[in-house]
């Protein structure tokens, strides 16, 4: 579990604000498929919400220190029933060890936030063709129906 500096850890916290949990842990508690399913969100997204269910504050403190241990990540926020969770991509952790580039933090900042944006517009993008040719599929459908349905002009 590494620590995180007051600045970067209020960062992540700013960030965390617009995002909805990923992953519920409820009754079973943290089992290894929730475990799992916590890393593989954290490999995906770095920063993650988890919504914890009928738990009080001791054990809500608890999940965290024990989510944070065995996934080595960092814990960046307690509020109500949510925990926020950070950790590093693993490839980009082996990259900086590997080769420590020369590059300012807010200029990654940035690059990723444009990375980002342009993955979700285009998967927007990929949604409305989807939706649209969808909507062409139905529409030549029923027309198809129509057309069948209908008998011969002169009988009755």
């Amino acid at each position: 579990m590494s620590e995180l500096t007051p600045v970067r850890r209020r960062e992540l916290r700013a960030s965390a604000h617009h995002l909805n949990p990923v992953v519920s842990i409820a009754g079973n508690g943290l089992t290894p498929a929730v475990l799992g399913e916590i890393d593989r969100s954290l490999q995906a997204h770095e920063l993650i919400k988890i919504k914890v269910h009928g738990a009080e504050r001791a054990a809500r403190e608890a999940l965290m220190k024990a989510v944070c241990e065995a996934l080595d990540a960092s814990p960046v926020q307690h509020i109500g029933t949510i925990l926020v969770i950070w950790r590093q991509r693993r490839e980009e952790a082996e990259k900086s060890v590997q080769a420590k580039p020369v590059t300012s933090s807010a200029s990654t900042g940035v690059a990723r936030a444009k990375s980002a944006r342009a993955f979700a517009a285009a998967a927007r993008r990929t949604a409305l063709i989807k939706a649209a040719s969808d909507k062409k599929r139905l529409a030549a459908k029923r027309s198809r129906t129509y057309t069948r349905k209908t008998g011969p002009a002169g009988s009755k």
